[in-house]
């Protein structure tokens, strides 16, 4: 199969790109391809000819997102607007990465694909207008959501936790008060693979099993890693951030169930594969 990736340089495209290496792929990242021109997205793709597109290409610092909402809705909407018309221009079926930002994240259970999307930072009102974009611009789509990811190089939370816990100093304080499902990229890498083998169509949700905070996240980290430098539970309201963060992120896989998909790994073992597999992170 021929399959361009979208922000193949990134943490999930750098996975994929060795996940899916017995096909032809081919790489569309900055600065060669530029997404948020309407004309480089789709010489990016008439070029290549591929038979889907693997769209991981986002402006995903939410903060900066917050401060800066005009980029992020060029890259974020807009991009994706342009790759979903030239990959309906050319033939090519698309798979579209989001996240769990799309929802306003105060729900008292897990948030499956037909709970309706209500976004409250600049970031996954951005990443919402990028899947109606999506939706209105390509029909042999798959729009795939997923949340707390992690990977090979990072950066994301386990490296971070990765470097504080290899310094000296006073117990670290973790926020304990947020829910949600600590993802790997290996495991979101394997669920997209299946979706190039069967075509499906709609939305999916695709995070790992099981639910835990950030404190519980690190804390299997360090113990994980051997790190011995001391965990404090802390609230969200001790580390106030521009971006209001969602109290529940955890993503029920229900349009994965209905469809007789295989199950996400729970995350502690795909956190404890990474782990082994991965030794510097």
């Amino acid at each position: 199969m021929r399959i361009l990736i979208t922000g193949g340089n990134g943490m999930l495209g750098r996975t994929l790109q060795r996940r899916l290496a017995g096909n032809i792929l081919s790489v569309a990242d900055l600065p060669a391809v530029d997404i948020t021109r309407l004309a480089s997205a789709d010489a990016a793709v008439a070029a290549f000819r591929p038979d889907a597109v693997v769209h991981c290409a986002a402006m995903t610092a939410v903060d900066a997102c917050e401060s800066e909402p005009d980029k992020a809705f060029a890259v974020n909407a807009a991009g994706s607007a342009n790759i979903a018309a030239a990959c309906r221009r050319h033939g090519a079926r698309l798979i579209a990465v989001s996240t769990d930002y799309v929802f306003r994240g105060d729900l008292g259970r897990p948030y499956h694909e037909w709970d309706a999307p209500a976004p409250c930072t600049a970031y996954g009102a951005s990443k919402l207008a990028g899947e109606e974009a999506v939706r209105a611009h390509c029909p042999d789509h798959a729009i795939v959501r997923t949340a707390w990811l992690y990977g090979s190089g990072g950066p994301s939370f386990y490296h971070a936790m990765l470097k504080l816990g290899s310094q000296a100093g006073d117990p670290l304080k973790v926020v304990d008060d947020q829910v949600g499902n600590p993802t790997s990229t290996d495991a979101l890498a394997g669920f997209i693979g299946l979706l190039l083998e069967n075509p499906l169509c709609g939305t999916f949700h695709a995070s790992c099993e099981g639910e835990t905070t950030w404190f519980g996240f690190a804390r299997e980290i360090f113990w994980l890693k051997g790190l011995t430098r001391g965990l404090v539970p802390c609230t969200t309201a001790e580390f106030p951030r521009p971006a209001p963060r969602p109290a529940n992120s955890r993503l029920e896989k229900r349009a994965m169930r209905l469809h007789g998909l295989p199950p996400m790994p729970h995350w502690k073992d795909a956190l404890a594969q990474f782990v082994q597999e991965n030794p510097a992170g």
